[in-house]
């Protein structure tokens, strides 16, 4: 009786030095690079923005757009889009502006109430199987129409206490950069870390296999857009402490840019395939590029041109990357 063996031949030395490196430095490097290169580029034609102040000044009205983007995010993870979110946006923006001055407890039921909007689209989607784009498209009619009626004109004057609360800051560290620090490694803990976290980022990509494991599909859907919904409310939260009022229109623009900056950090359509601190570093992109281009001078007429431009670029580099890679795989 004989035996063979077979023999393996030795994984080369860079295939395994390229994985390592690929499972470093994920979809969320090249935006975070990306980011840190704009802000270096602010930096260097204003060395101010680098101090507290300047910091503050910058990084401040970037918050409720980052916000907006890991709203989008959860949502995308579901591998679906939320047309939405800007109408939400401006909704609980108008509510914390006129309603809770006024009313707390009425305030924060309507709040809920909207939090609960987000679990019925889920639950419409996922059961009904309707296409997300025409639910959240509709619903999006709905947000602004009631914020409408609250608020037909710009006005309302939100509490000092909410105020006081968006706008701390602290004499080392700016409040800004501990709020996108803290929100970015719990976001990031959550879905990576834990057990849950790798469920609903599953019941995107792979439906089936998490059915099979024992998981309700439909829970992790309604979850995700539940976290969507409470995302959304950080972002009107943020926006109203920030402006002091109310405006129904005034997070219109998220809708679009919360889109892009789930792109550019490293999401994707399919589903499932998405980061924290890739959504943050989008979020920060797009944030910083308007502002870039305002440093440099560039007309408003212009700025949307010159900023969708560079965003695509980014797009195609990041494409550019990923076929490199998967080539290198290949061989």
């Amino acid at each position: 009786m004989t035996t063979s063996t077979v023999t393996r031949s030795p994984r080369p030395l860079g295939s395994s030095m390229r994985d390592r490196l690929g499972s470093a430095f994920g979809s969320w490097f090249l935006p975070s690079v990306a980011a840190v290169a704009i802000f270096a580029i602010m930096v260097a034609l204003r060395p101010l923005v680098a101090s507290t102040t300047g910091l503050n000044l910058v990084l401040a009205p970037l918050i409720p757009l980052v916000f907006a983007v890991l709203a989008q995010m959860f949502v995308v993870a579901a591998g679906d889009i939320d047309l939405g979110i800007g109408s939400f946006i401006g909704l609980a923006n108008v509510v914390m502006a006129v309603v809770l001055p006024t009313d707390l407890v009425g305030g924060l039921l309507l709040l809920l109430v909207m939090l609960a909007g987000y679990a019925g689209m889920a639950v419409l989607i996922s059961v009904r199987g309707l296409p997300s784009i025409v639910v959240t498209l509709g619903m999006s009619f709905v947000w602004l129409g009631i914020a409408i009626l609250i608020l037909p004109t710009p006005g309302g004057a939100v509490a000092p206490e909410l105020v006081s609360f968006v706008r701390f800051t602290t004499p080392v560290v700016p409040g800004v950069v501990i709020v996108l620090t803290i929100t970015t490694v719990l976001v990031a803990l959550f879905l990576n870390r834990t057990k849950y976290g790798t469920v609903l980022r599953g019941s995107g990509s792979n439906a089936e296999g998490v059915r099979r494991a024992g998981w309700s599909v439909l829970r992790a859907k309604v979850s995700l857009y539940v976290l969507a919904g409470f995302f959304g409310l950080l972002s009107g939260l943020y926006l109203s402490g920030q402006t002091g009022g109310g405006d129904p229109y005034i997070a219109s623009s998220y809708v679009l840019l919360s889109i892009a900056g789930v792109i550019v950090g490293g999401g994707s359509f399919r589903g499932g395939e998405v980061s924290a601190v890739g959504a943050v570093a989008g979020g920060l992109v797009v944030g910083l590029l308007g502002a870039l281009l305002q440093f440099i001078g560039v007309q408003s007429s212009f700025q949307a041109a010159a900023q969708g431009l560079v965003l695509v670029l980014v797009l195609v580099l990041r494409a550019s990357v990923a076929w490199i890679q998967k080539v290198r795989r290949t061989r």
